[in-house]
């Protein structure tokens, strides 16, 4: 569930706008396994991608798929809860915003650095910063803006590109990013960093 517009003001400890020419946007598994969480979030899935895509930030998209057998711990921790490559849970959702060229890293664990490739790809594109967004707000989008920060990168995490199951595991996630971890960012706030209107 997305929080309140201005709910990134509450939480709000250091303020900062991303540089679009050292920046590159994660849009964390926004694919059909979590349709109903991310719905809510799509128009401003959309317009972060489009404001990213603008400012001519390179955007990755993140698919989870589930190795066969699974990998403990995650499989103790969701065993019936699976997403299978070639299945329409593991495919990102047509609202998402992917082009032609952008890179797709597909992960097995909450981190999308883990084991993936992607530090590598952003450093070879010459990223310093990553913009967060997608979900699980508190699994997938927090683990990987933590190994983002401590591998270096500048984090700033969207409030209202972001979704998981309950508000308050959404504004826990928040509390702790922008206590430690992140910058946090919206439309909005976005849209007036990076100089073009939210679409």
């Amino acid at each position: 569930m997305p929080p309140p517009a201005a709910t990134y003001m509450v939480y709000e400890t250091r303020r900062r706008d991303p540089d679009p020419r050292r920046a590159a946007l994660l849009v964390i598994d926004v694919q059909g396994h979590f349709a109903s969480p991310a719905a809510p979030i799509m128009p401003a899935i959309a317009s972060t991608v489009s404001l990213c895509r603008a400012a001519g930030m390179p955007v990755v998209y993140t698919r989870h798929v589930d190795p066969v057998p699974r990998r403990r711990p995650l499989g103790e921790w969701w065993p019936s809860d699976r997403i299978d490559a070639g299945t329409p849970a593991a495919e990102l959702l047509p609202g998402a915003g992917r082009a032609e060229g952008d890179l797709v890293v597909e992960k097995c664990t909450y981190s999308a650095f883990a084991g993936t490739g992607l530090e590598e790809a952003l450093r070879r594109a010459g990223a310093e910063e990553v913009v967060v967004a997608g979900v699980m707000t508190n699994l997938c989008c927090e683990t990987t803006a933590r190994d983002a920060f401590v591998r270096g990168f500048r984090v700033f995490f969207s409030a209202d590109a972001t979704a998981t199951a309950t508000r308050d595991l959404q504004e826990a996630t928040l509390a702790n990013m922008a206590f430690g971890f992140a910058y946090i960012v919206d439309c909005e706030r976005l849209e007036a960093a990076l100089g073009k209107p939210a679409r």
